[in-house]
């Protein structure tokens, strides 16, 4: 009898250890619920999607103790401890918003991560900044970030550019949601031409990136994702700006999202319009900023078939007429010096996702791509009477046509018992087309160029410890400039001694093709004539090694946080790429391509962050650095050669003080820092009357933006009126070149003057 109670007892216990049974619960945010988020039970790699209304159920879960954790993205993660005792239980979330910005990104390692589990530093630009600095477009929106400037680079097109820790635009990856479809030709005018309200965020990487993006990512990746359909939802706004009390600038964005009641299919739709009027600095009726006029518009969309496949599309229209130059009513090849640009830009991207292997596995495929078609003038009015002549029978009128195709594919799996560790492994391949083309017949000037690369990548995320996680992977390159395969590897450490601290240490290598870039296909006025750049012949390839190391801390009470990033970087170019002065022709200065001994960049980054009680925020950066070639090279011919990198400031920063006392009031003060650069001056304005290096001073801008918000309940609604000023102290450059033989390239400090503007926006609550 005794044997047998036993055996009772055994088979008892036994049927009680091989049940299972289950979690459920809510998931809300400050008490509203949060659709669609994430929960997990890490010890036994299990978790859920919460549904529309916020429920979730997790399933077969053994006795024991574990730790469950609720998240979603611009909200802190929480964590409970639960035991399973031989029944379901129920366990419900709340969580608060982060205002750390703790979001999950994804440029860092091509996985979703959040920021502060992110191996490389991962800086978050969001719409809601980008809305509070009165950001008219990208460029507007780029240089409020760590590490980043934008400059401009002609003062009758005015063009601009992105650079990253001292390196120049072409050192830079500019990517469409996670596709790099920024064509060279688009690079030289798309920083104005993506308007802010069709962006969602953006995510920053600085130092080297190519081990996933590409031979155009040693200064950095910066990835502008679109926005998708999250709620039925709409936003219109209009702005007036008044550039120094002489120029007008108009802007109407609309916004409207639709989403499906069963949340497995939606649509976002933006439009943008902006008409600007040309401002004349100096009062000698050529313009220091273009007539702009732009129309975009476009869409997202999502699609679920079933709960463990995703399908994205995107399509994007941007058209834009620029025209700056003397300020007449007539046409281009008329004016005494004119440019005229006309864009019509095409671009999208389609991408397919399936997990399987209880979401421990992921293929995505995608497809992405862009078409720029351009018409374009640019020409000086000639002295001469037989060159009046020639001039009117043939003008410098020209066409430009870009072709940018990607498409592959990425396999992600994941290991849970990786030598005691976790690991995702990232193995993908693709291919990449551009295709440039650009010319002016009169100036016997063409560009004619395709370059291939078809790549593979295999990413290793090791996360050997909760708190140490090394991330390392490989790319290979084949480029059809360069006669062989070039591999590129990345290593960067994550250590986290304490979860509010992080350090950071990466090493990168990388490569630029011998290709025509964004600033080679610009075609500048000076000394009476245009100026324009070649290829060397015997041009190769140039390779970079990057450092980076940096620590991170944050300190969270009950009424504040603050926190700081401190890094430093380290960047060798071997055979980089300068330009040689080739003296003179019929049209003007050629200047060719050339490789040099070499350059290194290199310098500190400083980043503070602050939150009090949610009302006060401040967000800052400041660059110290230095770029230098290793052996001084010619700029202009004649004159002393340098080793200093022209147009790169050794110091330069940002600053945003937001002010939030309720709900429906918000004041931001902002500002930007451009420390002293030594830039090329060459002859022929009235003001310059031989070729120098001159030194810019510094330049200060400070901006206020506040709005007021109103809600229109019985209608469902929200009214905003916003009001402010940019650059309040007019910290503009006040030694341009005058008339029509200036020198369009001797532009530097800030982008505009002093610029009022009020609004009016109007959303749904």
């Amino acid at each position: 009898m005794k044997k047998f109670s036993i055996l009772i007892l055994f088979l008892c216990s036994f049927h009680l250890s091989s049940q299972t049974f289950s979690v459920s619960g809510s998931v809300k945010g400050n008490n509203n619920t949060l659709a669609f988020a994430n929960i997990s039970i890490k010890e036994i790699n299990k978790g859920a999607v919460a549904d529309e209304n916020g429920r979730f159920k997790i399933k077969n879960i053994p006795n024991g103790s574990y730790v469950i954790e609720a998240s979603y993205t611009g909200y802190e993660p929480y964590s409970k401890q639960i035991a399973i005792n031989g029944e379901n239980i129920t366990v419900d979330f709340n969580l608060i918003e982060d205002v750390l910005l703790d979001e999950v990104v994804i440029t860092g390692t091509r996985t979703f991560k959040r920021k502060t589990n992110s191996p490389v530093i991962v800086n978050i630009l969001n719409s809601e900044t980008l809305n509070n600095v009165q950001a008219c477009n990208l460029s507007d929106g780029l240089k409020f970030q760590p590490g980043l400037r934008v400059e401009t680079d002609c003062q009758t097109c005015n063009y601009t550019q992105l650079r990253m820790n001292g390196l120049a635009g072409g050192y830079s990856q500019i990517l469409i949601n996670g596709r790099p479809i920024f064509s060279p030709l688009t690079g030289l005018y798309g920083l104005e031409q993506i308007p802010v309200n069709m962006i969602d965020r953006i995510e920053t990487i600085r130092g080297g990136g190519s081990t996933l993006y590409g031979s155009s990512a040693i200064g950095g990746v910066v990835n502008i994702i679109t926005k998708t359909p999250k709620d039925n939802s709409f936003d219109v706004n209009y702005t007036y700006q008044s550039i120094k009390g002489d120029a007008n600038d108009h802007i109407i964005n609309g916004n409207a999202t639709i989403v499906s009641k069963s949340k497995k299919s939606g649509i976002s739709l933006f439009v943008n319009k902006r008409e600007r009027d040309t401002y004349d600095a100096n009062d000698d009726n050529f313009s220091e900023l273009p007539e702009l006029k732009n129309t975009s518009f476009g869409t997202n969309f999502f699609f679920l078939p079933s709960e463990n496949q995703k399908l994205e599309v995107s399509l994007s229209s941007l058209h834009e007429y620029r025209y700056g130059g003397e300020m007449v009513d007539k046409a281009p090849h008329l004016a005494l010096q004119s440019e005229e640009r006309t864009h019509n830009v095409l671009m999208g991207s389609l991408d397919y996702q399936i997990n399987f292997n209880n979401d421990n596995s992921s293929i995505i495929t995608y497809l992405a791509g862009q078409q720029t078609d351009r018409d374009h003038y640019t020409g000086i009015f000639p002295d001469e009477q037989i060159d009046i002549e020639n001039h009117l029978s043939n003008p410098p009128y020209g066409a430009s046509k870009t072709l940018t195709f990607q498409g592959g594919a990425q396999l992600n799996h994941r290991f849970n018992n990786f030598l005691k560790g976790s690991n995702v492994f990232t193995f993908g391949s693709e291919y990449v087309m551009d295709d440039v083309f650009d010319e002016i017949n009169t100036y016997n000037y063409k560009i004619d160029q395709t370059t291939k690369t078809f790549a593979t990548f295999l990413q290793s995320d090791w996360e050997i410890t909760p708190k140490l996680n090394l991330l390392s992977g490989v790319r290979a390159d084949k480029h059809n400039l360069v006669d062989k395969v070039i591999f590129s590897p990345r290593f960067s450490l994550l250590y986290k001694p304490e979860s509010n601290v992080q350090f950071r240490t990466t090493w990168s290598t990388g490569f630029r093709a011998p290709q025509a870039f964004d600033t080679d296909l610009h075609i500048a006025f000076a000394g009476g004539g245009i100026s324009r750049i070649s290829l060397g012949d015997d041009l190769k390839e140039e390779r970079s090694n990057s450092f980076s190391a940096s620590i991170n801390y944050d300190k969270p009470t009950e009424h504040y946080i603050f926190g700081f990033t401190l890094e430093g970087f380290y960047t060798h170019l071997k055979d980089a790429f300068y330009l040689t002065p080739l003296g003179e022709d019929a049209f003007g200065e050629r200047f060719e391509k050339q490789n040099g001994d070499g350059a290194t960049v290199k310098g500190l980054t400083f980043e503070v962050r602050a939150n009090y009680n949610k009302k006060v925020q401040l967000e800052a950066g400041f660059n110290i650095q230095s770029s230098k070639f290793d052996s001084a090279v010619e700029n202009i011919e004649g004159l002393p050669a340098l080793r200093d990198f022209l147009r790169t400031p050794n110091e330069y920063g940002f600053a945003m003080l937001s002010f939030t006392p309720n709900q429906k009031f918000s004041t931001t003060l902002n500002y930007v820092y451009t420390g002293t650069m030594k830039i090329a001056h060459f002859a022929g304005a009235p003001e310059q009357t031989t070729d120098a290096y001159t030194t810019s001073k510094a330049f200060s801008e400070l901006g206020i933006k506040s709005s007021y918000s109103f809600d229109l309940k019985n209608l469902d609604t929200g009214l905003e009126v916003f009001g402010g000023i940019k650059n309040i102290f007019n910290a503009y450059q006040s030694d341009f070149d005058s008339g029509k033989n200036r020198d369009s390239n001797y532009v530097y400090g800030s982008g505009s003057p002093r610029t009022v503007f009020v609004g009016l926006r109007i959303k749904s609550l």
